[in-house]
């Protein structure tokens, strides 16, 4: 069963609260869903504003391999003919061969949004349909609010989808606009859809606003539709659409439908995560098949279990979808789970005795006793079992740091200053380093003792800075808990550091954020 997939992350997904891409991210964000194998990409209104009319002309000079750009409105004015209509110009305007637009199937919109009748309401979305084939356009009809209208008349809400098919629309799209419809209704409103129109191609688009958008998508694909709709990750107004990159593996690997291309399946997490990039957003780790946690082991029964056989805990092999197991080391852990995890960091404890494993084990579940928690730091767990096996000293001693904060007078921003003291190979290193705060200030000063010894530090960045008060009940003593996040061209890397003094935690971080770099670099 073929099924067409119709991206409209650069319509409906940058409605979405903080969803915003550059004129360049999205051209970029075009030919990845072009690879990907999306058939439809929606680029945004034709003529709403002056971007997405340079959007829709830089377009025409793009080649695309795969895809069709489809250029979205809404049908004409009830006191406009549709040539007379400025939205439907503007479309045209477009030069796409496919557009979109959308019309009212719930009476309530009708008469209160539109302010007109059911009569003329049909007779504008068949009138635009017209118009937009004569000029040679291919339409796909969005049936706003369908399942709302179908609840509340069913016959007046298939009358509009149905009217929409003869006027010429190569498929009807039907909305969940509120996000609220539950999947076993979806199903029989899809379905009584397909029954009455047999011959068109039926399209589901659906919201989240029920944490359902995906089971809705499906239900729909149970119930006959054979284009599904969607964002990728699930961007989209209020509580977001359906998400493209869930719905496509399910297809794919759970209904055996054909969507796109196998190979690039394996692409998926890439695409997840550059669609993030393009839009500054932070990955969700708990993301269906794609998020760092999806295929996740922190249970010591549940790792001795995947060892064994990894589908007793995975539903489908994490490669397929360019995804990769990650074990978990915590005070749940077992010494299976020590031994994947250790082999995953590249540590290697096949000569090592189940006692030498339970103490090294127990070791880390004392750290994590005292705040440490190692599920995002696997820099520095990496860095706890290269020091337990006593594989290689450290690339640097560290002596001692001081750091001073003044601050001098109302209205004045605050200076930080720090001093660090290193050695390495013998030879002291003492530099001092500002910042905008005393940590900037501590990685300015320890970058700058090391990078005339180890040049490759020049490459690292830090890219996030987590504070977690552990205990707060003991205000201003309470113990911190400071995550960090490095990186550089080719990977990234998390560290942890706990003290009563954020300082102290922030530089036992920072430290091991260098350790590590200059660890993996050999």
């Amino acid at each position: 069963m073929r099924i067409s997939l119709y991206d409209t992350t650069l319509r409906d997904g940058v409605q979405g609260e903080g969803i915003t891409f550059s004129e360049d991210g999205k051209m970029r964000f075009v030919h990845l869903l072009d690879d990907l194998g999306i058939d439809f990409i929606e680029g945004g209104f034709a003529g709403s504003n002056p971007r997405d009319r340079r959007f829709f002309t830089a377009l025409k000079r793009e080649s695309l391999s795969h895809a069709k750009i489809v250029a979205f409105g809404l049908t004409r004015r009830a006191d406009l003919t549709a040539g007379e209509d400025p939205q439907l110009a503007d479309l045209l305007a477009a030069e796409t061969e496919w557009v979109a637009i959308y019309g009212k199937c719930w009476m309530l919109h009708v008469q209160k949004v539109l302010g007109t009748t059911a009569e003329t309401n049909l007779a504008m979305i068949a009138d635009s349909i017209r118009y937009l084939r004569e000029k040679g356009r291919q339409v796909l009809f969005d049936a706003e609010h369908f399942f709302d209208g179908y609840q509340d008349d069913p016959a007046y809400a298939l009358k509009v989808v149905e009217t929409a098919f003869a006027a010429g629309a190569a498929g009807i799209v039907l909305c969940d606009t509120n996000g609220g419809t539950l999947p076993h209704a979806i199903f029989t409103a899809t379905q009584a859809a397909c029954d009455r129109l047999p011959n068109c191609r039926i399209g589901i688009h659906t919201h989240n606003d029920t944490g359902m958008a995906v089971a809705n998508a499906i239900e729909a694909v149970r119930g006959g539709a054979r284009m599904v709709q969607g964002c990728i990750n699930g961007y989209g107004e209020r509580t977001g659409n359906a998400d493209l990159v869930t719905i496509i593996p399910t297809l794919a690997c759970k209904m055996g439908c054909s969507c796109i291309a196998p190979d690039r399946l394996a692409t998926l997490r890439d695409v997840s995560l550059i669609t993030h990039d393009l839009t500054n957003r932070r990955p969700d780790p708990q993301q269906p098949y794609v998020g760092q946690s999806a295929f996740s082991h922190k249970a010591g029964t549940h790792v001795n279990a995947v060892a064994k056989d990894p589908r007793t805990f995975e539903h489908i092999d994490p490669a397929v979808v360019g995804n990769s197991r990650h074990v978990l080391v915590s005070e749940l852990s077992g010494v299976s789970n020590l031994r994947m995890k250790a082999q995953e960091l590249g540590e290697d404890l096949s000569t090592k005795s189940r006692e030498e494993l339970r103490t090294l084990l127990e070791r880390i579940k004392h750290q994590e006793n005292l705040g440490y928690s190692y599920e995002s730091a696997d820099g520095s767990l990496k860095l706890l079992l290269h020091r337990a096996l006593g594989d290689a000293a450290s690339a640097f001693a560290f002596e001692g740091f001081r750091v001073i904060v003044e601050k001098r007078g109302p209205g004045e921003p605050c200076i930080s200053e720090a001093t660090i003291k290193v050695k390495v190979n013998d030879e002291t290193a003492l530099t001092a380093g500002e910042g905008s705060g005393p940590v900037d200030a501590l990685n300015a000063a320890l970058r700058r003792a090391l990078t005339r010894f180890y040049p490759e530090i020049n490459d690292m960045a830090l890219t996030d800075y987590r504070v977690r008060i552990l205990d707060p009940q003991q205000a201003t003593r309470a113990t911190t808990r400071v995550l960090i996040e490095s990186g550089d061209a080719t990977r990234q890397w998390g560290t942890v550091g706990v003290s009563e003094n954020i300082i102290e935690a922030s530089w036992q971080a920072l430290l091991d954020s260098v350790e590590y770099l200059l660890l993996k670099e050999g």
